[in-house]
């Protein structure tokens, strides 16, 4: 089995590409952004696009896409992180959020527009999300979260219940699953091809990306380089999980490590007995979560969050997975799909995504400094970082629009993370709680009160 490198998807695609020239010297243009994955470059992308004269120039430490954006588990999913209630404050209240879960689901369909327009073939495909249920427990969660999304406003075309045997109709047969819920508000991609497929277009449109190029800090108006000085009326963060790096942001954004595996080629007659035609991302209701796709290969792909969090906001190095952590993945695929039985383990890798301390979706803009900002995803920043992208693009362009009076638009955690070695005691403890709970409802079919007790060890919603 193959281990980091960083990730299967660049694997496909022949390995990581050649670096773009660095930074060669210190540098003056109209907006300058730290960080090529998604977020930066579909934000050099709308401004662009809205104005062709910009001199944008985007600044990596790797080579674009190096971070989440190639190594995250290919949903394009039309969710949104955070507390909806604490966005319910502001002026919009309830409706608003309403407003803001239906911009997410429009940006799945924007992506899939744009990869399409601009030739990205990235494997996308519309097929939607179905999330299974396999003890009574899992069920009782299932249920809470149909509840819940009522609650707020979407449809029951919006959120479809689906008993076993209308999981079965769907030509999707998970062992033992109780019950399982669709959205059709979710594409499948191949994160890499959509990630380098973007840069090119970017950088065609003259946008200047230099790679091997690391921002030390980002001041008003000036983001510092060894290599020089970048020098901006607009400076835009978009350094998600790495942003702990950064001088003075060393507790702002928590890097949450999150691990994958996928399969080997599955033969015809797997295929035949696990369905999946449709596409269709694939999670559980575990507190430990996992979430999978079919990739167009005809492979399984599945992640879970695996070692949640390094001591010091560390990242990990190239990709490296600890071998528990892919026989856990292992052991969760053959549950769900014992066919899969004797099937190899080609690839496994693992990232980092970024978490507030109140775990919610960051955007904005400062005209007074010049400084702007987009991130914090908490795990679903495929078709965020596009939504975040386009309010960037309108934020600093001074258009305001439907997407720019979002509810997390300027919204800014007023917590920072706890100083060390309470972070790494309380993140670890919180999955050690999760890991447990999830034991004791698969063994009594009971909701655990352990995992609301995970949830007060850091505020997670």
């Amino acid at each position: 089995m193959l281990v980091g490198g960083p990730s299967y998807w660049f694997h496909a695609l022949g390995g990581l590409p050649s670096a773009r020239p660095a930074l060669p010297g210190s540098v003056d243009c109209d907006v300058a952004i730290v960080g090529a994955g998604y977020t930066g470059l579909w934000t050099a992308y709308y401004l662009k696009r809205a104005d062709p004269t910009l001199r944008i120039v985007v600044l990596e430490q790797h080579v674009a896409g190096y971070g989440a954006s190639g190594r995250n588990g290919g949903w394009c999913a039309g969710e949104l992180a955070g507390n909806r209630e604490a966005y319910a404050r502001g002026p919009e209240g309830r409706p608003g959020v309403t407003r803001a879960l239906r911009a997410m689901f429009d940006t799945v369909d924007e992506v899939g527009r744009v990869a399409s327009a601009e030739g990205i073939d990235c494997d996308y495909v519309k097929g939607g999300c179905v999330f299974v249920a396999a003890n009574e427990a899992q069920l009782a969660h299932l249920r809470s979260y149909r509840d819940h999304a009522t609650a707020w406003g979407l449809s029951p075309e919006d959120d479809v219940w689906l008993e076993p045997e209308e999981l079965a109709e769907r030509h999707l047969r998970v062992d033992g699953a109780r019950a399982g819920m669709f959205t059709p508000h979710c594409a499948r991609i191949q994160p890499a091809k959509l990630v380098r497929g973007l840069a090119d277009v970017v950088e065609r449109m003259g946008v200047m990306i230099y790679e091997g190029t690391t921002v030390s800090e980002i001041l008003p108006r000036l983001a510092r380089t060894a290599q020089g000085d970048v020098h901006a009326p607009w400076v835009v963060r978009a350094t998600e999980g790495y942003t702990a790096r950064l001088r003075g942001h060393r507790r702002d954004v928590l890097p949450m490590n999150s691990s994958m595996i996928i399969t080997a080629p599955l033969p015809r007659s797997a295929w035949d007995e696990i369905g999946w035609d449709g596409m269709e991302t694939l999670g559980d209701t575990a507190h430990t979560y996992i979430y999978a796709q079919r990739t167009a290969d005809g492979r399984i792909a599945i992640g879970g969050r695996g070692v949640p969090y390094r001591f010091g906001s560390g990242t990990d190095n190239d990709g490296e997975i600890a071998p528990s952590t892919v026989a856990s993945l292992e052991r969760r695929l053959h549950a769900m799909f014992p066919t899969t039985r004797g099937v190899a383990i080609d690839h496994g890798w693992s990232g980092v995504l970024g978490v507030p301390r109140d775990w919610s979706t960051s955007v904005g803009a400062d005209p007074a400094t010049g400084l702007a900002w987009a991130g914090c995803y908490v795990g679903v920043g495929v078709a965020a970082a596009n939504l975040s992208a386009r309010i960037i693009a309108d934020l600093v362009r001074g258009e305001r629009s439907d997407i720019t009076t979002l509810p997390f638009v300027q919204h800014v955690a007023k917590r920072r993370w706890e100083p060390e070695p309470i972070r790494w005691l309380s993140v670890n403890g919180m999955y050690a709680l999760y890991r447990r709970a999830d034991v004791i409802e698969r063994r009594t079919g009971r909701p655990s009160p352990m995992a609301r007790l995970a949830n007060a060890l850091t505020g997670r919603h």
